[in-house]
Order: C-alpha cells, then structure tokens, then sequence
C-alpha cells in the first residue's frame, strides 16, 4: 500500500507518548510505502521544525531519505484540485503522480475530493489509517 501523508499526521504521531506513534514505527518498520514529493519534504521540514525544534525535524528529513520504502515522486501536472487551500493541491499531485492508495489526512480542506470524479483520490483520517496498519491490510 502506497500512501501519502500530509504533514498534520505526523505532527500527530511523532512523539512516543502520542497513541498514534504506531504510524510512524510501522513507517520505519516498511509497513507501507511513502510517496512523498521535494515541496511535501520542505512542508514537513518547516511545520516539524515549527512544532518540535529544527533538529527533530532535520533528524526525521534525514531518516526518510534513509528508509527504502520511501518513493521520491516527481509530479509533471499540476491538477488545482482543492481551490479552498491551493498548498494542499502538492499532495493531490503526489498522490495521483505516485498512485497511492490513500491521502492521510485531518484536513478538511481535502473533503472536496468527494465530489471529484477524476481524478480519483480517497482521502482517509488518521484513525482509520491507525486501523488498517493494525490489522495489516
């Protein structure tokens, strides 16, 4: 399963003490596969950095270059899927350009994929994520 997250998943599940951490060791552990692409990489840099300290963040930018269950995708065509947040459109193009299963998300803003016919994307939360890597769908 290829999948792509959005950046406010793993703000989510960074932590040990956070009850989503599962995510991320199953990331580690090559339980699904990352597309990620270089504008999502800066994003996660910037909000982790935010959030946590430059070195966590540098220390999990570095760690996803090291993991070999990750897919750097190099999208070609901007789609403009989402008009209410234009700077999530980079995860739409992410996830068509690298045919991932699902975009992992808590943003709303995503939810006008329902009504787009093509290109098809399935947006999931964070719990229902959490739910399929513990049942090893």
């Amino acid at each position: 399963m290829t999948v792509v997250i959005d950046c406010n998943i793993f703000v989510m599940c960074l932590t040990s003490t956070s009850p989503y951490h599962f995510i991320y060791k199953a990331l580690v552990n090559g339980k699904f596969q990352l597309a990620v692409a270089g504008d999502i990489l800066l994003e996660y840099e910037e909000v982790l950095q935010q959030k946590y300290s430059i070195a966590a963040a540098h220390a999990f930018i570095t760690l996803l270059h090291e993991l070999p269950n990750i897919s750097y995708i190099h999208p070609h065509y901007q789609w403009q899927l989402i008009t209410a947040d234009p700077d999530d459109n980079k995860y739409c193009d992410c996830a068509i350009a690298g045919q991932a299963t699902y975009i992992v998300t808590e943003d709303r803003h995503f939810d006008a994929l329902k009504n787009i016919p093509f290109p098809s994307l399935t947006t999931i939360g964070i719990d229902r994520f959490f739910e399929i890597l513990k049942s090893g769908s």
